[in-house]
Parts: C-alpha cells; sequence; structure tokens
C-alpha cells in the first residue's frame, strides 16, 4: 500500500533487494507522472485507487498515458521513455493491450545491476547456503508445510539476533547510516533504523 491509502502494485521484485528496490511501469502523462487513478464504487469515504500502469488508459475520463518509463521503489526513474502507439491500441483496455514492456524492464534490470555493484558482495560459502536454504524451504513447504512453518520461525529468530549484533557492531565503529544503505542496498530510513534498533537494544 502506498502513501493515502493508493494501492502500489509493483511490477518486478526481487528476494535480493525485496521492497527497497521493487520496480514497475511508470506512465507519463503531459511529461509528468500523473495522480493515482480513482474508482468509482459509488457512495462512502473509502475510494479505491491505483497507479498501476494499465488504468491509464482513457477510458472513463481516467488519463491515457503517452509513455511508458521504468521507476523504482527507491525513487529512481528511468532515463528512456517508450511512447505507446494509441494507434495501434485503439479502444481497448491497456490490459488486454499486446503492450512491450521490455524497455522498462531492461532499464529496471540495469538500475538493479548498478545498486548489486555498490552492495557489499556475499562470501561465496554464504551466498550458496542461501541459494541451498531456499531450495530446500520452497521443497519443504510443498511437501510438509508446518515443518517449513517451524523451520522459517528459527530462521527468523537466528536473523534478528544476528542481524542485532551486525548493526551493533556497525554503531559502535561509527559507520553512517548512507554507508550502510549503499552496503545493503537499501534506503537510507531503512538502514537508519536497523542502527537504531542496535543502539536500543
Amino acid at each position: 500500500m502506498g502513501e493515502g491509502g493508493v494501492l502500489v502494485e509493483w511490477d518486478w521484485w526481487t528476494v535480493e533487494f525485496g521492497d527497497a528496490h521493487a520496480g514497475a511501469v511508470g506512465v507519463l502523462v503531459g511529461g509528468g507522472e500523473p495522480g493515482p487513478v480513482y474508482f468509482d464504487v459509488g457512495s462512502g469515504a473509502d475510494v479505491p485507487s491505483t497507479t498501476h500502469w494499465s488504468a491509464y488508459d482513457g477510458r472513463y475520463r481516467r488519463p491515457r498515458a503517452e509513455a511508458l518509463r521504468a521507476v523504482c521503489a527507491c525513487g529512481w526513474r528511468g532515463p528512456a521513455q517508450y511512447p505507446l502507439d494509441w494507434a495501434t491500441i485503439g479502444d481497448q483496455p491497456l490490459y488486454e493491450a499486446d503492450v512491450d514492456l521490455a524497455g522498462p524492464l531492461a532499464d529496471w534490470n540495469a538500475h538493479l545491476s548498478l545498486v548489486r555493484d555498490d552492495a557489499v558482495p556475499l562470501p561465496e560459502p554464504l551466498a550458496a547456503l542461501l541459494v541451498e536454504i531456499a531450495e530446500q524451504l520452497t521443497a519443504t513447504a510443498a511437501d510438509t508445510p508446518l515443518a517449513a512453518l517451524r523451520a522459517v520461525g528459527v530462521l527468523e529468530r537466528i536473523a534478528a539476533r544476528v542481524g542485532r549484533q551486525a548493526a551493533g557492531a556497525l554503531c559502535d565503529a561509527g559507520v553512517s547510516a548512507e554507508t550502510v544503505a549503499t552496503g545493503l542496498g537499501t534506503t537510507r530510513s531503512t538502514a537508519l533504523v536497523l542502527l537504531l534498533t542496535a543502539q536500543d537494544g
């Protein structure tokens, strides 16, 4: 859920960076990003809305997207714009049109590559172990879901304890929130919360 109750539907997401770098197809109208699209559901204080690109099709007095571009939850905006061919799309809803999203997806992946290059690398044995754990958990969830949930609980407790220790060590060393954010591939606010939590603990 985004600000003000606006439903933000991210198109792309990675386990590596989570919500910090979730990606989506952004919409441009008149050279800028339009506000959310609201859905008329009759009377009531709660009016649902969305910023998903497919809602900007000009139907029901909605804005009509002129071009698309990649956007990221971190605030990054792709420099390339991909105009929509409305002569080909016609009057059909955008979600039914065969819109090519390869360009925005490639731009977002290029952005992630830069984030990944700046992030601290994981030791190879640990990276391999994380992949193996993910595979084992996925298989266990399919075969014995209760056992998978128990394992997830154990991992969450281990991660929380080790995370506090690691964040505390960074605090003691005087590492800045900006450096932590870059090293983790996350936002400064998230890094600040991690450091403050370690100090409180």
